[in-house]
C-alpha cells in the first residue's frame, strides 16, 4: 500500500528540516507493515500562512495537481495533512482513491474513543475554520471547548525537535490548554496542527491526566489504511453519486478538451 502524505508545515520548513524528519518518522512508525508513507511539501514560497483563506486559496491549486498526479502515479491513498483540509471535496469529485484529511479523521476518531472532545488551537486565527470543519462532518455537537495553548512565537514549535527544553515546554503548555477542557468535560482532547500532534508523538506524550489525545496524523494514517482496505475488498470507497459524482458524456468531453484528458481518471 502506497500512500501519498500532502503536508503544508513541511512546505514552510522544507522537506528535509527537523519537523520533516520527525512527521515521517511518526508517519513509518505508525504505518502497518506493507504500507509506505511518502511525504511531500509544496512549492517554494507556497503554504507561508495558510491560516489566511486568500492565501490557502492559491496554495489549493498545487494540492489538487499533486491529488491528480498520486493517482496516476499508483498511489492508493491521498492524505492532507492540513486541518483546514484544503481541496479535500473537490479531490474526492476528481480521484478514485481515497481521499482522507487530517481534522476529520481526528474528529470521527475522537467520537470512537469517547463520547465528547475538546480542541486544543495553537492560533486564534484557526478558532473560525476549525469550527466550520469540525460542523462539516456533523458532530460538533460532541465538541466541548476550543482552548488556546499560549505559545511565545511560531519559532518555539520548530526548535522543539532539536531543544528538549523547548519540546517539553511545549508540551507543558499543551498539557495546560488540554486540562481546560477536561475540566468542562471533555474524554478526548484534539490537537489543531499538525506540528503540536508531531511534537507530542515525538516526546511520546499520548494522555493527559489520562485522558487520551487523539494523534490527528496517527488516525489519519490508520484511516487511510482502513479506507484503501476497504476499497481493495469491496472495489469501491468514495461514494460517487451526488456530492462526488463527476461528469459523464458529452460534458466529460467538453470538460477534458479544455482541462486535459488527466481530470476525472475512471469517469465516462
Amino acid at each position: 500500500m502506497k500512500l501519498f502524505y500532502q503536508s503544508m508545515g513541511v512546505a514552510r520548513r522544507s522537506e528535509s528540516g527537523p519537523y520533516a524528519r520527525a512527521l515521517a518518522k511518526v508517519l513509518r512508525d505508525a504505518a502497518a507493515p506493507g504500507t509506505e508513507v511518502s511525504v511531500f511539501g509544496l512549492a517554494p514560497g507556497k503554504a507561508l500562512a495558510d491560516q489566511y483563506r486568500y492565501l490557502e486559496y492559491l496554495d489549493t491549486a498545487e494540492i489538487l495537481e499533486n491529488g491528480l498526479r498520486s493517482e496516476q502515479e499508483g498511489y492508493d491513498g491521498f492524505l492532507i495533512g492540513n486541518v483546514f483540509e484544503p481541496g479535500l471535496h473537490a479531490l474526492r469529485e476528481v480521484l478514485n482513491i481515497p481521499v482522507l484529511g487530517l481534522a476529520e479523521s481526528s474528529v470521527h476518531m475522537a467520537c470512537l474513543m469517547g463520547a465528547s472532545y475538546s480542541i486544543v488551537n495553537v492560533n486564534p486565527k484557526f478558532t473560525r475554520r476549525v469550527t466550520e470543519n469540525i460542523n462539516s462532518t456533523g458532530l460538533g455537537s460532541r465538541m466541548i471547548s476550543i482552548d488556546e495553548m499560549k505559545i511565545e512565537g511560531g519559532r518555539a514549535v520548530d526548535l522543539a525537535f532539536e531543544d528538549e527544553a523547548v519540546c517539553q515546554s511545549v508540551v507543558a503548555q499543551f498539557s495546560a490548554a488540554a486540562r481546560l477542557g477536561i475540566a468542562k468535560g471533555a474524554e478526548t482532547i484534539i490537537p489543531a496542527g499538525g506540528i503540536v500532534m508531531t511534537i507530542l508523538a515525538h516526546a511520546g506524550v499520548h494522555a493527559v491526566d489520562g485522558v487520551p489525545i487523539v494523534n490527528g496524523l496517527i488516525a489519519l494514517l490508520k484511516m487511510a489504511e482502513m479506507a484503501v482496505q476497504v476499497r481493495q475488498l469491496t472495489g469501491g470507497f468514495t461514494s460517487k453519486r451526488m456530492m462526488y459524482a463527476p461528469p459523464t458524456g458529452r460534458l466529460l468531453a467538453d470538460i477534458r478538451a479544455v482541462y486535459g484528458d488527466h481530470v476525472y481518471p475512471g469517469a465516462t
